[in-house]
């Protein structure tokens, strides 16, 4: 299941996902895994979150990005939610390619994985390939 928080810069978005992931680390069995471009989030996320930052692993454009986040998963059957923060700025803002990897991670995480992704654009911009995840 993918849930998409967007708005464009500025918003809050980053602040919302930050109190779902502390709100998810006291409520879930499993474990809780945070993505991000740059460690940015260190001091504002539980301890108990893993968080990961995709510039330590050289993540750029769609294709590495969704082969990271399978990487994650298949390393880690115990992921219940998986966070991540800033998605456009590693797809160079390709709203078309955003459409494109949000499939292959819904078909990835299923069910069983609760995926939130953080997408800085006006809502109205994005294509429907992304507004069905809204």
């Amino acid at each position: 299941m993918i849930k998409l928080i967007v708005g464009t810069k500025g918003s809050g978005k980053t602040k919302a996902m930050i109190d779902m992931i502390n709100s998810a680390v006291n409520a879930t069995g499993g474990n809780v895994v945070v993505v991000e471009k740059g460690m940015k989030l260190t001091t504002e996320i539980s301890h108990a979150a893993r968080l990961v930052d995709m510039d330590e692993y050289k993540i750029d454009g769609a294709e590495m990005l969704y082969g990271f986040v399978a990487g994650l998963l298949a390393g880690n059957y115990d992921i219940t939610e998986l966070y991540i923060d800033g998605i456009l700025k590693v797809l160079g803002r390709d709203t078309t390619k955003l459409g494109v990897v949000l499939d292959e991670i819904a078909a990835i995480t299923g069910d069983t994985v609760k995926a939130v992704i953080t997408v800085s654009a006006d809502e109205a911009t994005l294509p429907q390939s992304v507004k069905k995840y809204l």
